[in-house]
C-alpha cells in the first residue's frame, strides 16, 4: 500500500497563481513592468534616493550571465532565464520553484543618466543602480547698468 500526503490546498494555490497571471495579462490592469510571455515574475523593489534610483530584484538560481539588461527610449528592460534541474522532471514529486524565462520593464524619468547605469548580482539578488543627472543649481545673475 502506497501512502502519501494529500494536500488539496496546493491545487488551489496553483489555480490562484494561474488566475493572477491571466488577470495581470488583461490590458489596463496589467503591471506594465511584466510581460505576459514570462514563465515567472521576480519580485522587485524600486527605491528613489537623493542621487539615484535603485532596482532590487530577487532572482535566485539565475546566473549573472543569464541576465540581460537593456535601456532604450526611457524603458529599462530586465530579462533572464532560470535553468531547470539537470536531472530532469522525471524524479520530481513537487515543483514550486518556477523555471524558464522572465522579463520586467520599467519606465524611467528623463532625469536619469542612462550612460551610467550599473548592475551587479550576488546571492540571487540583482541590484541595478540608475544615477540621476546632476541638477543645475540656481544662481544669481548680476545685472550691470
Amino acid at each position: 500500500m502506497r501512502t502519501g500526503r494529500h494536500e488539496p490546498w496546493s491545487l488551489l494555490g496553483q489555480l490562484s497563481n494561474e488566475l493572477n497571471r491571466i488577470y495581470e495579462s488583461v490590458p489596463d490592469r496589467a503591471d506594465s513592468s511584466s510581460v505576459v510571455t514570462s514563465d515567472w515574475i521576480p519580485a522587485v523593489d524600486v527605491r528613489e534616493l537623493e542621487d539615484r534610483y535603485l532596482i532590487i530584484a530577487d532572482v535566485p538560481g539565475v546566473l549573472p550571465e543569464d541576465i540581460e539588461i537593456n535601456m532604450d527610449n526611457g524603458i529599462l528592460s530586465i530579462a533572464g532565464t532560470r535553468q531547470g534541474d539537470a536531472q530532469g522532471s522525471a524524479l520530481l514529486r513537487r515543483a514550486e520553484r518556477p523555471q524558464g524565462h522572465f522579463h520586467r520593464r520599467f519606465s524611467l524619468p528623463e532625469s536619469v543618466d542612462a550612460a551610467a547605469i550599473g548592475a551587479r548580482c550576488r546571492h540571487g539578488v540583482l541590484e541595478i543602480t540608475i544615477p540621476k543627472l546632476a541638477r543645475e543649481k540656481p544662481r544669481r545673475i548680476k545685472v550691470e547698468g
